[in-house]
Parts: C-alpha cells; structure tokens; sequence
C-alpha cells in the first residue's frame, strides 16, 4: 500500500492568487538600472550587432530615450562612451574633459531630468589608446596601480562636477575607493555616492560591451586587476576592503555565472548589493530566442528573477527597458 503523503507543498501552488500570496521574490522597475551608450553626432541612432535592440545614441537621442524610459517607471541610468580614437591618450586625459562627449551629456540629462539618478564610469580604458583601466608601464606593459588612482580621481570628480549621483569606480585598482572618496569630499562633493565594483571578474562575458565602445585592450588581458573566476573568497576581501574604503554600495560583476558571489556578498555586508548582468548574458538570450531556442520574455524575466533571488537589491540590465514593460502589463 502506497503510503499517503502529509506534507503537501503543493497545496502552496494551487492557484495563480495563492502562488502570488507565498512568493518570495519580486522584481520591480525601480529595481533596475540601465545602462546606455553614447557616440557622438547628432541624431545618431545605431545597433550594437552583437547585441540586438541595443543602440548608441547621441546626446540628443539619448534625451529622448531616457524620456521615455522614465515614462515606463525607470529612474536611473548608467551611461558608457564610444569616445573617438583620435581622442585616447595613454593618460585617458579625455576623461576629465567638461567639453567632452561624456561629462557634457551627463550634465545635459541632468538638466532634462533632474529627478533621475545618474551613476557614471570610473575607468580609464574608455579614454585610453591602450585600452586598459590603468596606466600600462611602456616598457613592462604593467598596469601601475597607484599612478592609475590620480587619473582616475580626477575622472570623479569631473563627473561629480557634471552631475553624477553615483560614481561606479570599475577599474579594480587596489585602494582606490578610499582615493576617490577623498578627493570628491575635499572638494564638497560629500552627497556623491559610490558604488564600487567590487568583485569584477574577468569574464569572457564582456565581449559585447567592448564591442559597443571599442574599449577592448590593445595588448594582453585585465587577468592581473580583474579577479579569477575560479575565486570565491576573495570576492569577500575585496568587500572588506571596499566597506573599509568608504564605499555606500558595492556591485557584482557579471552576475548570472556568479549568483554565488551575490548570495555571498548579500550574507557578510548590510550595504546595498548590486548586480551587472552584462553584454554576454543578454546577448545570449537575444540569440537563442532569435533562434526559437528559449522564450525571450520568460527566460528575461527569469534570469532577472535569479539575480534578484540570489540577494542583488538593484540589477543592472540591458533588459532594463524591456522588463519594465513586461511588468507594466502586469
């Protein structure tokens, strides 16, 4: 005789209301930030193939599409520069430029929508004819750390100046959380958030992104800044360091292969925890769902539901658009 079963769990899943009643994670459109890139122009509208539905606006396109992100309930942004060739430099000098592409556009969106949240780039290989996030030595090809952090205090400040709410500092030079966070208080910028990355992996998953700016490196990989994926712990010094360091937030990068190190990072800090789903993530899922292979809308909204399950108290996402129609509907 087959033995009855007391426990029922899905007594807990009989009906769309009760399932909705006992559901432990819920996404939401103010959970997203969006990132967006900028090129230079005017009324410039073009796809990054690499990642469909994706595009690189001018600044004035780009006031448009922000308009109507913000009518779907989005309010913070994270804007990327394609800056010109002929503008890097290999002290990324470009980047500290209130004339240039990136600082005027932040400021330009300020003023169109002063209530949106802006959360800007700190990291050199936009700017950079070498295409790293630091100095390279021109004899060793070493990336200097500590030379890095003057060039890359500056870039904050600038764009504090511009009118960035956050800066995300994405270099992973060592100390300079506590570097930036100096120079933007010596100079009255005590409201400017941080939002470090603290744990970027260096990830075969960015391909896309480099693709969007043309911001890949020129010579060799980022294996000796960006952390080993095969690391988990260390994820966990870098947080300890970065709380040490001032930082009001703190970011996972990428985040689908990493929903570990976001748990992780969730349980040992009680600041806000982030999360990047990036290029090659979205990227993926376009290319299966333009394949038939997967649902596009349930496997977006799906993989968004795991970042946030996983302990992410804001994503960064290429869907961010996207999702926030799929839940206007409802």
């Amino acid at each position: 005789m087959a033995l009855i079963p007391t426990h029922r769990p899905r007594r807990n899943r009989k009906s769309e209301v009760i399932r909705e009643l006992v559901q432990e994670t819920n996404l939401a459109t103010h959970d997203f930030i969006y990132p967006l890139f900028l090129t230079e122009g005017q009324n410039q509208l073009v796809e990054v193939k690499s990642m469909p539905g994706i595009f690189r606006y001018s600044a004035d396109r780009i006031i448009d599409e922000i308009g109507v992100c913000v009518e779907l309930g989005i309010k913070a942004f994270a804007p990327f520069p394609q800056i010109k060739e002929e503008l890097k430099d290999h002290l990324a000098r470009e980047s500290a430029n209130p004339d240039g592409l990136y600082l005027r556009t932040v400021a330009d969106i300020k003023r169109h929508f002063p209530e949106v949240v802006l959360m800007t780039d700190v990291a050199m290989d936009p700017y950079s004819s070498d295409g790293h996030d630091g100095i390279v030595d021109a004899e060793s090809g070493e990336i200097l750390n500590d030379a890095s952090l003057e060039i890359l205090g500056q870039m904050a400040l600038a764009q504090a100046r511009a009118g960035a709410d956050i800066i995300g500092p994405s270099d992973m030079m060592d100390g300079r959380v506590a570097f930036i966070r100096d120079v933007l208080d010596r100079n009255a910028f005590q409201q400017v958030s941080i939002m470090s990355y603290t744990a970027k992996y260096a990830s075969a998953f960015y391909g896309p992104f480099r693709d969007a700016l043309g911001s890949a490196p020129k010579k060799g990989d980022k294996k000796t800044y960006q952390m080993n994926p095969a690391n988990r712990r260390e994820a966990l010094r870098e947080l300890a360091l970065d709380e040490q360091e001032g930082a009001d937030m703190v970011m996972i990068k990428p985040a689908l292969s990493y929903l570990d190190i976001i748990r992780e990072v969730r349980n040992a800090t009680t600041l806000p925890v982030t999360a990047y789903n990036v290029s090659g993530e979205y990227a993926m899922i376009k290319a299966a769902a333009q394949n038939g292979w997967v649902d596009g809308e349930r496997t977006m909204m799906e993989v968004l539901l795991s970042i946030k399950r996983a302990g992410a108290d804001a994503i960064l996402t290429y869907f961010a658009k996207e999702a926030a129609q799929v839940l206007r509907r409802g």
